[in-house]
């Protein structure tokens, strides 16, 4: 059994999980002002309402694409575990072809989720991230990672909406009951939902092309749910990949 904790900008994720199951999984706010000692806290008392045991994990393993947290999550694992985990960056081993004009600057998170699809899905596959920032990338059918694109998220995109529109305010991200709305509410909802799944399948229509082949397609990331039921293309949504993907990381480099 092992910790995997990945570090997004709004949201932390941690699992605890062996190769048999995921035993549970848990989100916490990200908080880079938080303390090795707070996120101790946090870890220990999400051990104890899950029922495990807190020195059952044999190491840990952690993205993050918040430098700032990476140190004090690792404390805080160390603290509740007596285990220092390992973390995703450069020289870990990945076993991942990366083609990109600097391989060291290509984010954890994107590395790890490309680990993980390329090792569950058949191949070349298109990966989405919906979260703080949409991200895409494209492993290809030989198996490497040749690029991908960063957009802004579906929350982002409403909170900035309502902030540079003195008459809209701000509203939840939520499932639109209708595509054509009748309040700002509604259109507001309906227009960021339904224009993000239109840009995902337009985004795989145009990476087919380039590729001159079909692709799978698979999403994850903390707001997917809201967006991928309402693509026109078949989109796998696995809310596991990250976790998936730093278990497969964890096996390649724990011994070293």
């Amino acid at each position: 059994m092992i910790v995997a904790i990945d570090v997004g900008n709004t949201n932390i994720v941690l699992g605890c999980m062996d190769a048999e199951k995921i035993y549970f999984t848990a989100r916490l706010s990200t908080d880079a002002s938080k303390t090795a000692d707070e996120y101790a806290l946090m870890i220990r008392t999400l051990f104890e309402m899950h029922g495990v045991e807190r020195h059952e994990p044999e190491g840990g393993i952690i993205s993050s694409v918040v430098p700032a947290l990476s140190a004090a999550l690792q404390e805080a694992v160390r603290k509740v575990c007596g285990k220092v985990p390992l973390l995703v960056g450069s020289g870990l081993k990945t076993g991942l072809n990366i083609l990109m004009d600097n391989p060291a600057q290509l984010g954890a998170d994107l590395v790890t989720e490309a680990v993980a699809a390329s090792a569950e899905y058949p191949k070349p596959i298109i990966i989405f991230d919906v979260g703080t920032a949409t991200t895409m990338c494209v492993v290809d059918a030989n198996g490497s990672y040749i690029g991908g694109m960063i957009i802004p998220g579906p929350v982002v995109s409403l909170e900035s909406l309502a902030a540079h529109a003195s008459q809209l305010s701000h509203v939840s991200l939520e499932v639109p009951q209708r595509l054509i709305g009748k309040n700002t509410k509604e259109c507001m909802q309906s227009g960021i939902v339904f224009s993000n799944a239109a840009m995902i399948d337009g985004i795989i229509d145009r990476i087919e092309t380039e590729l001159k082949e079909q692709a799978t397609v698979v999403a994850t990331g903390g707001v997917a749910g809201v967006i991928i039921p309402f693509c026109n293309r078949r989109v796998i949504l696995d809310d596991n990949l990250m976790l998936k993907g730093l278990w497969l990381l964890y096996q390649k480099n724990h011994k070293a």
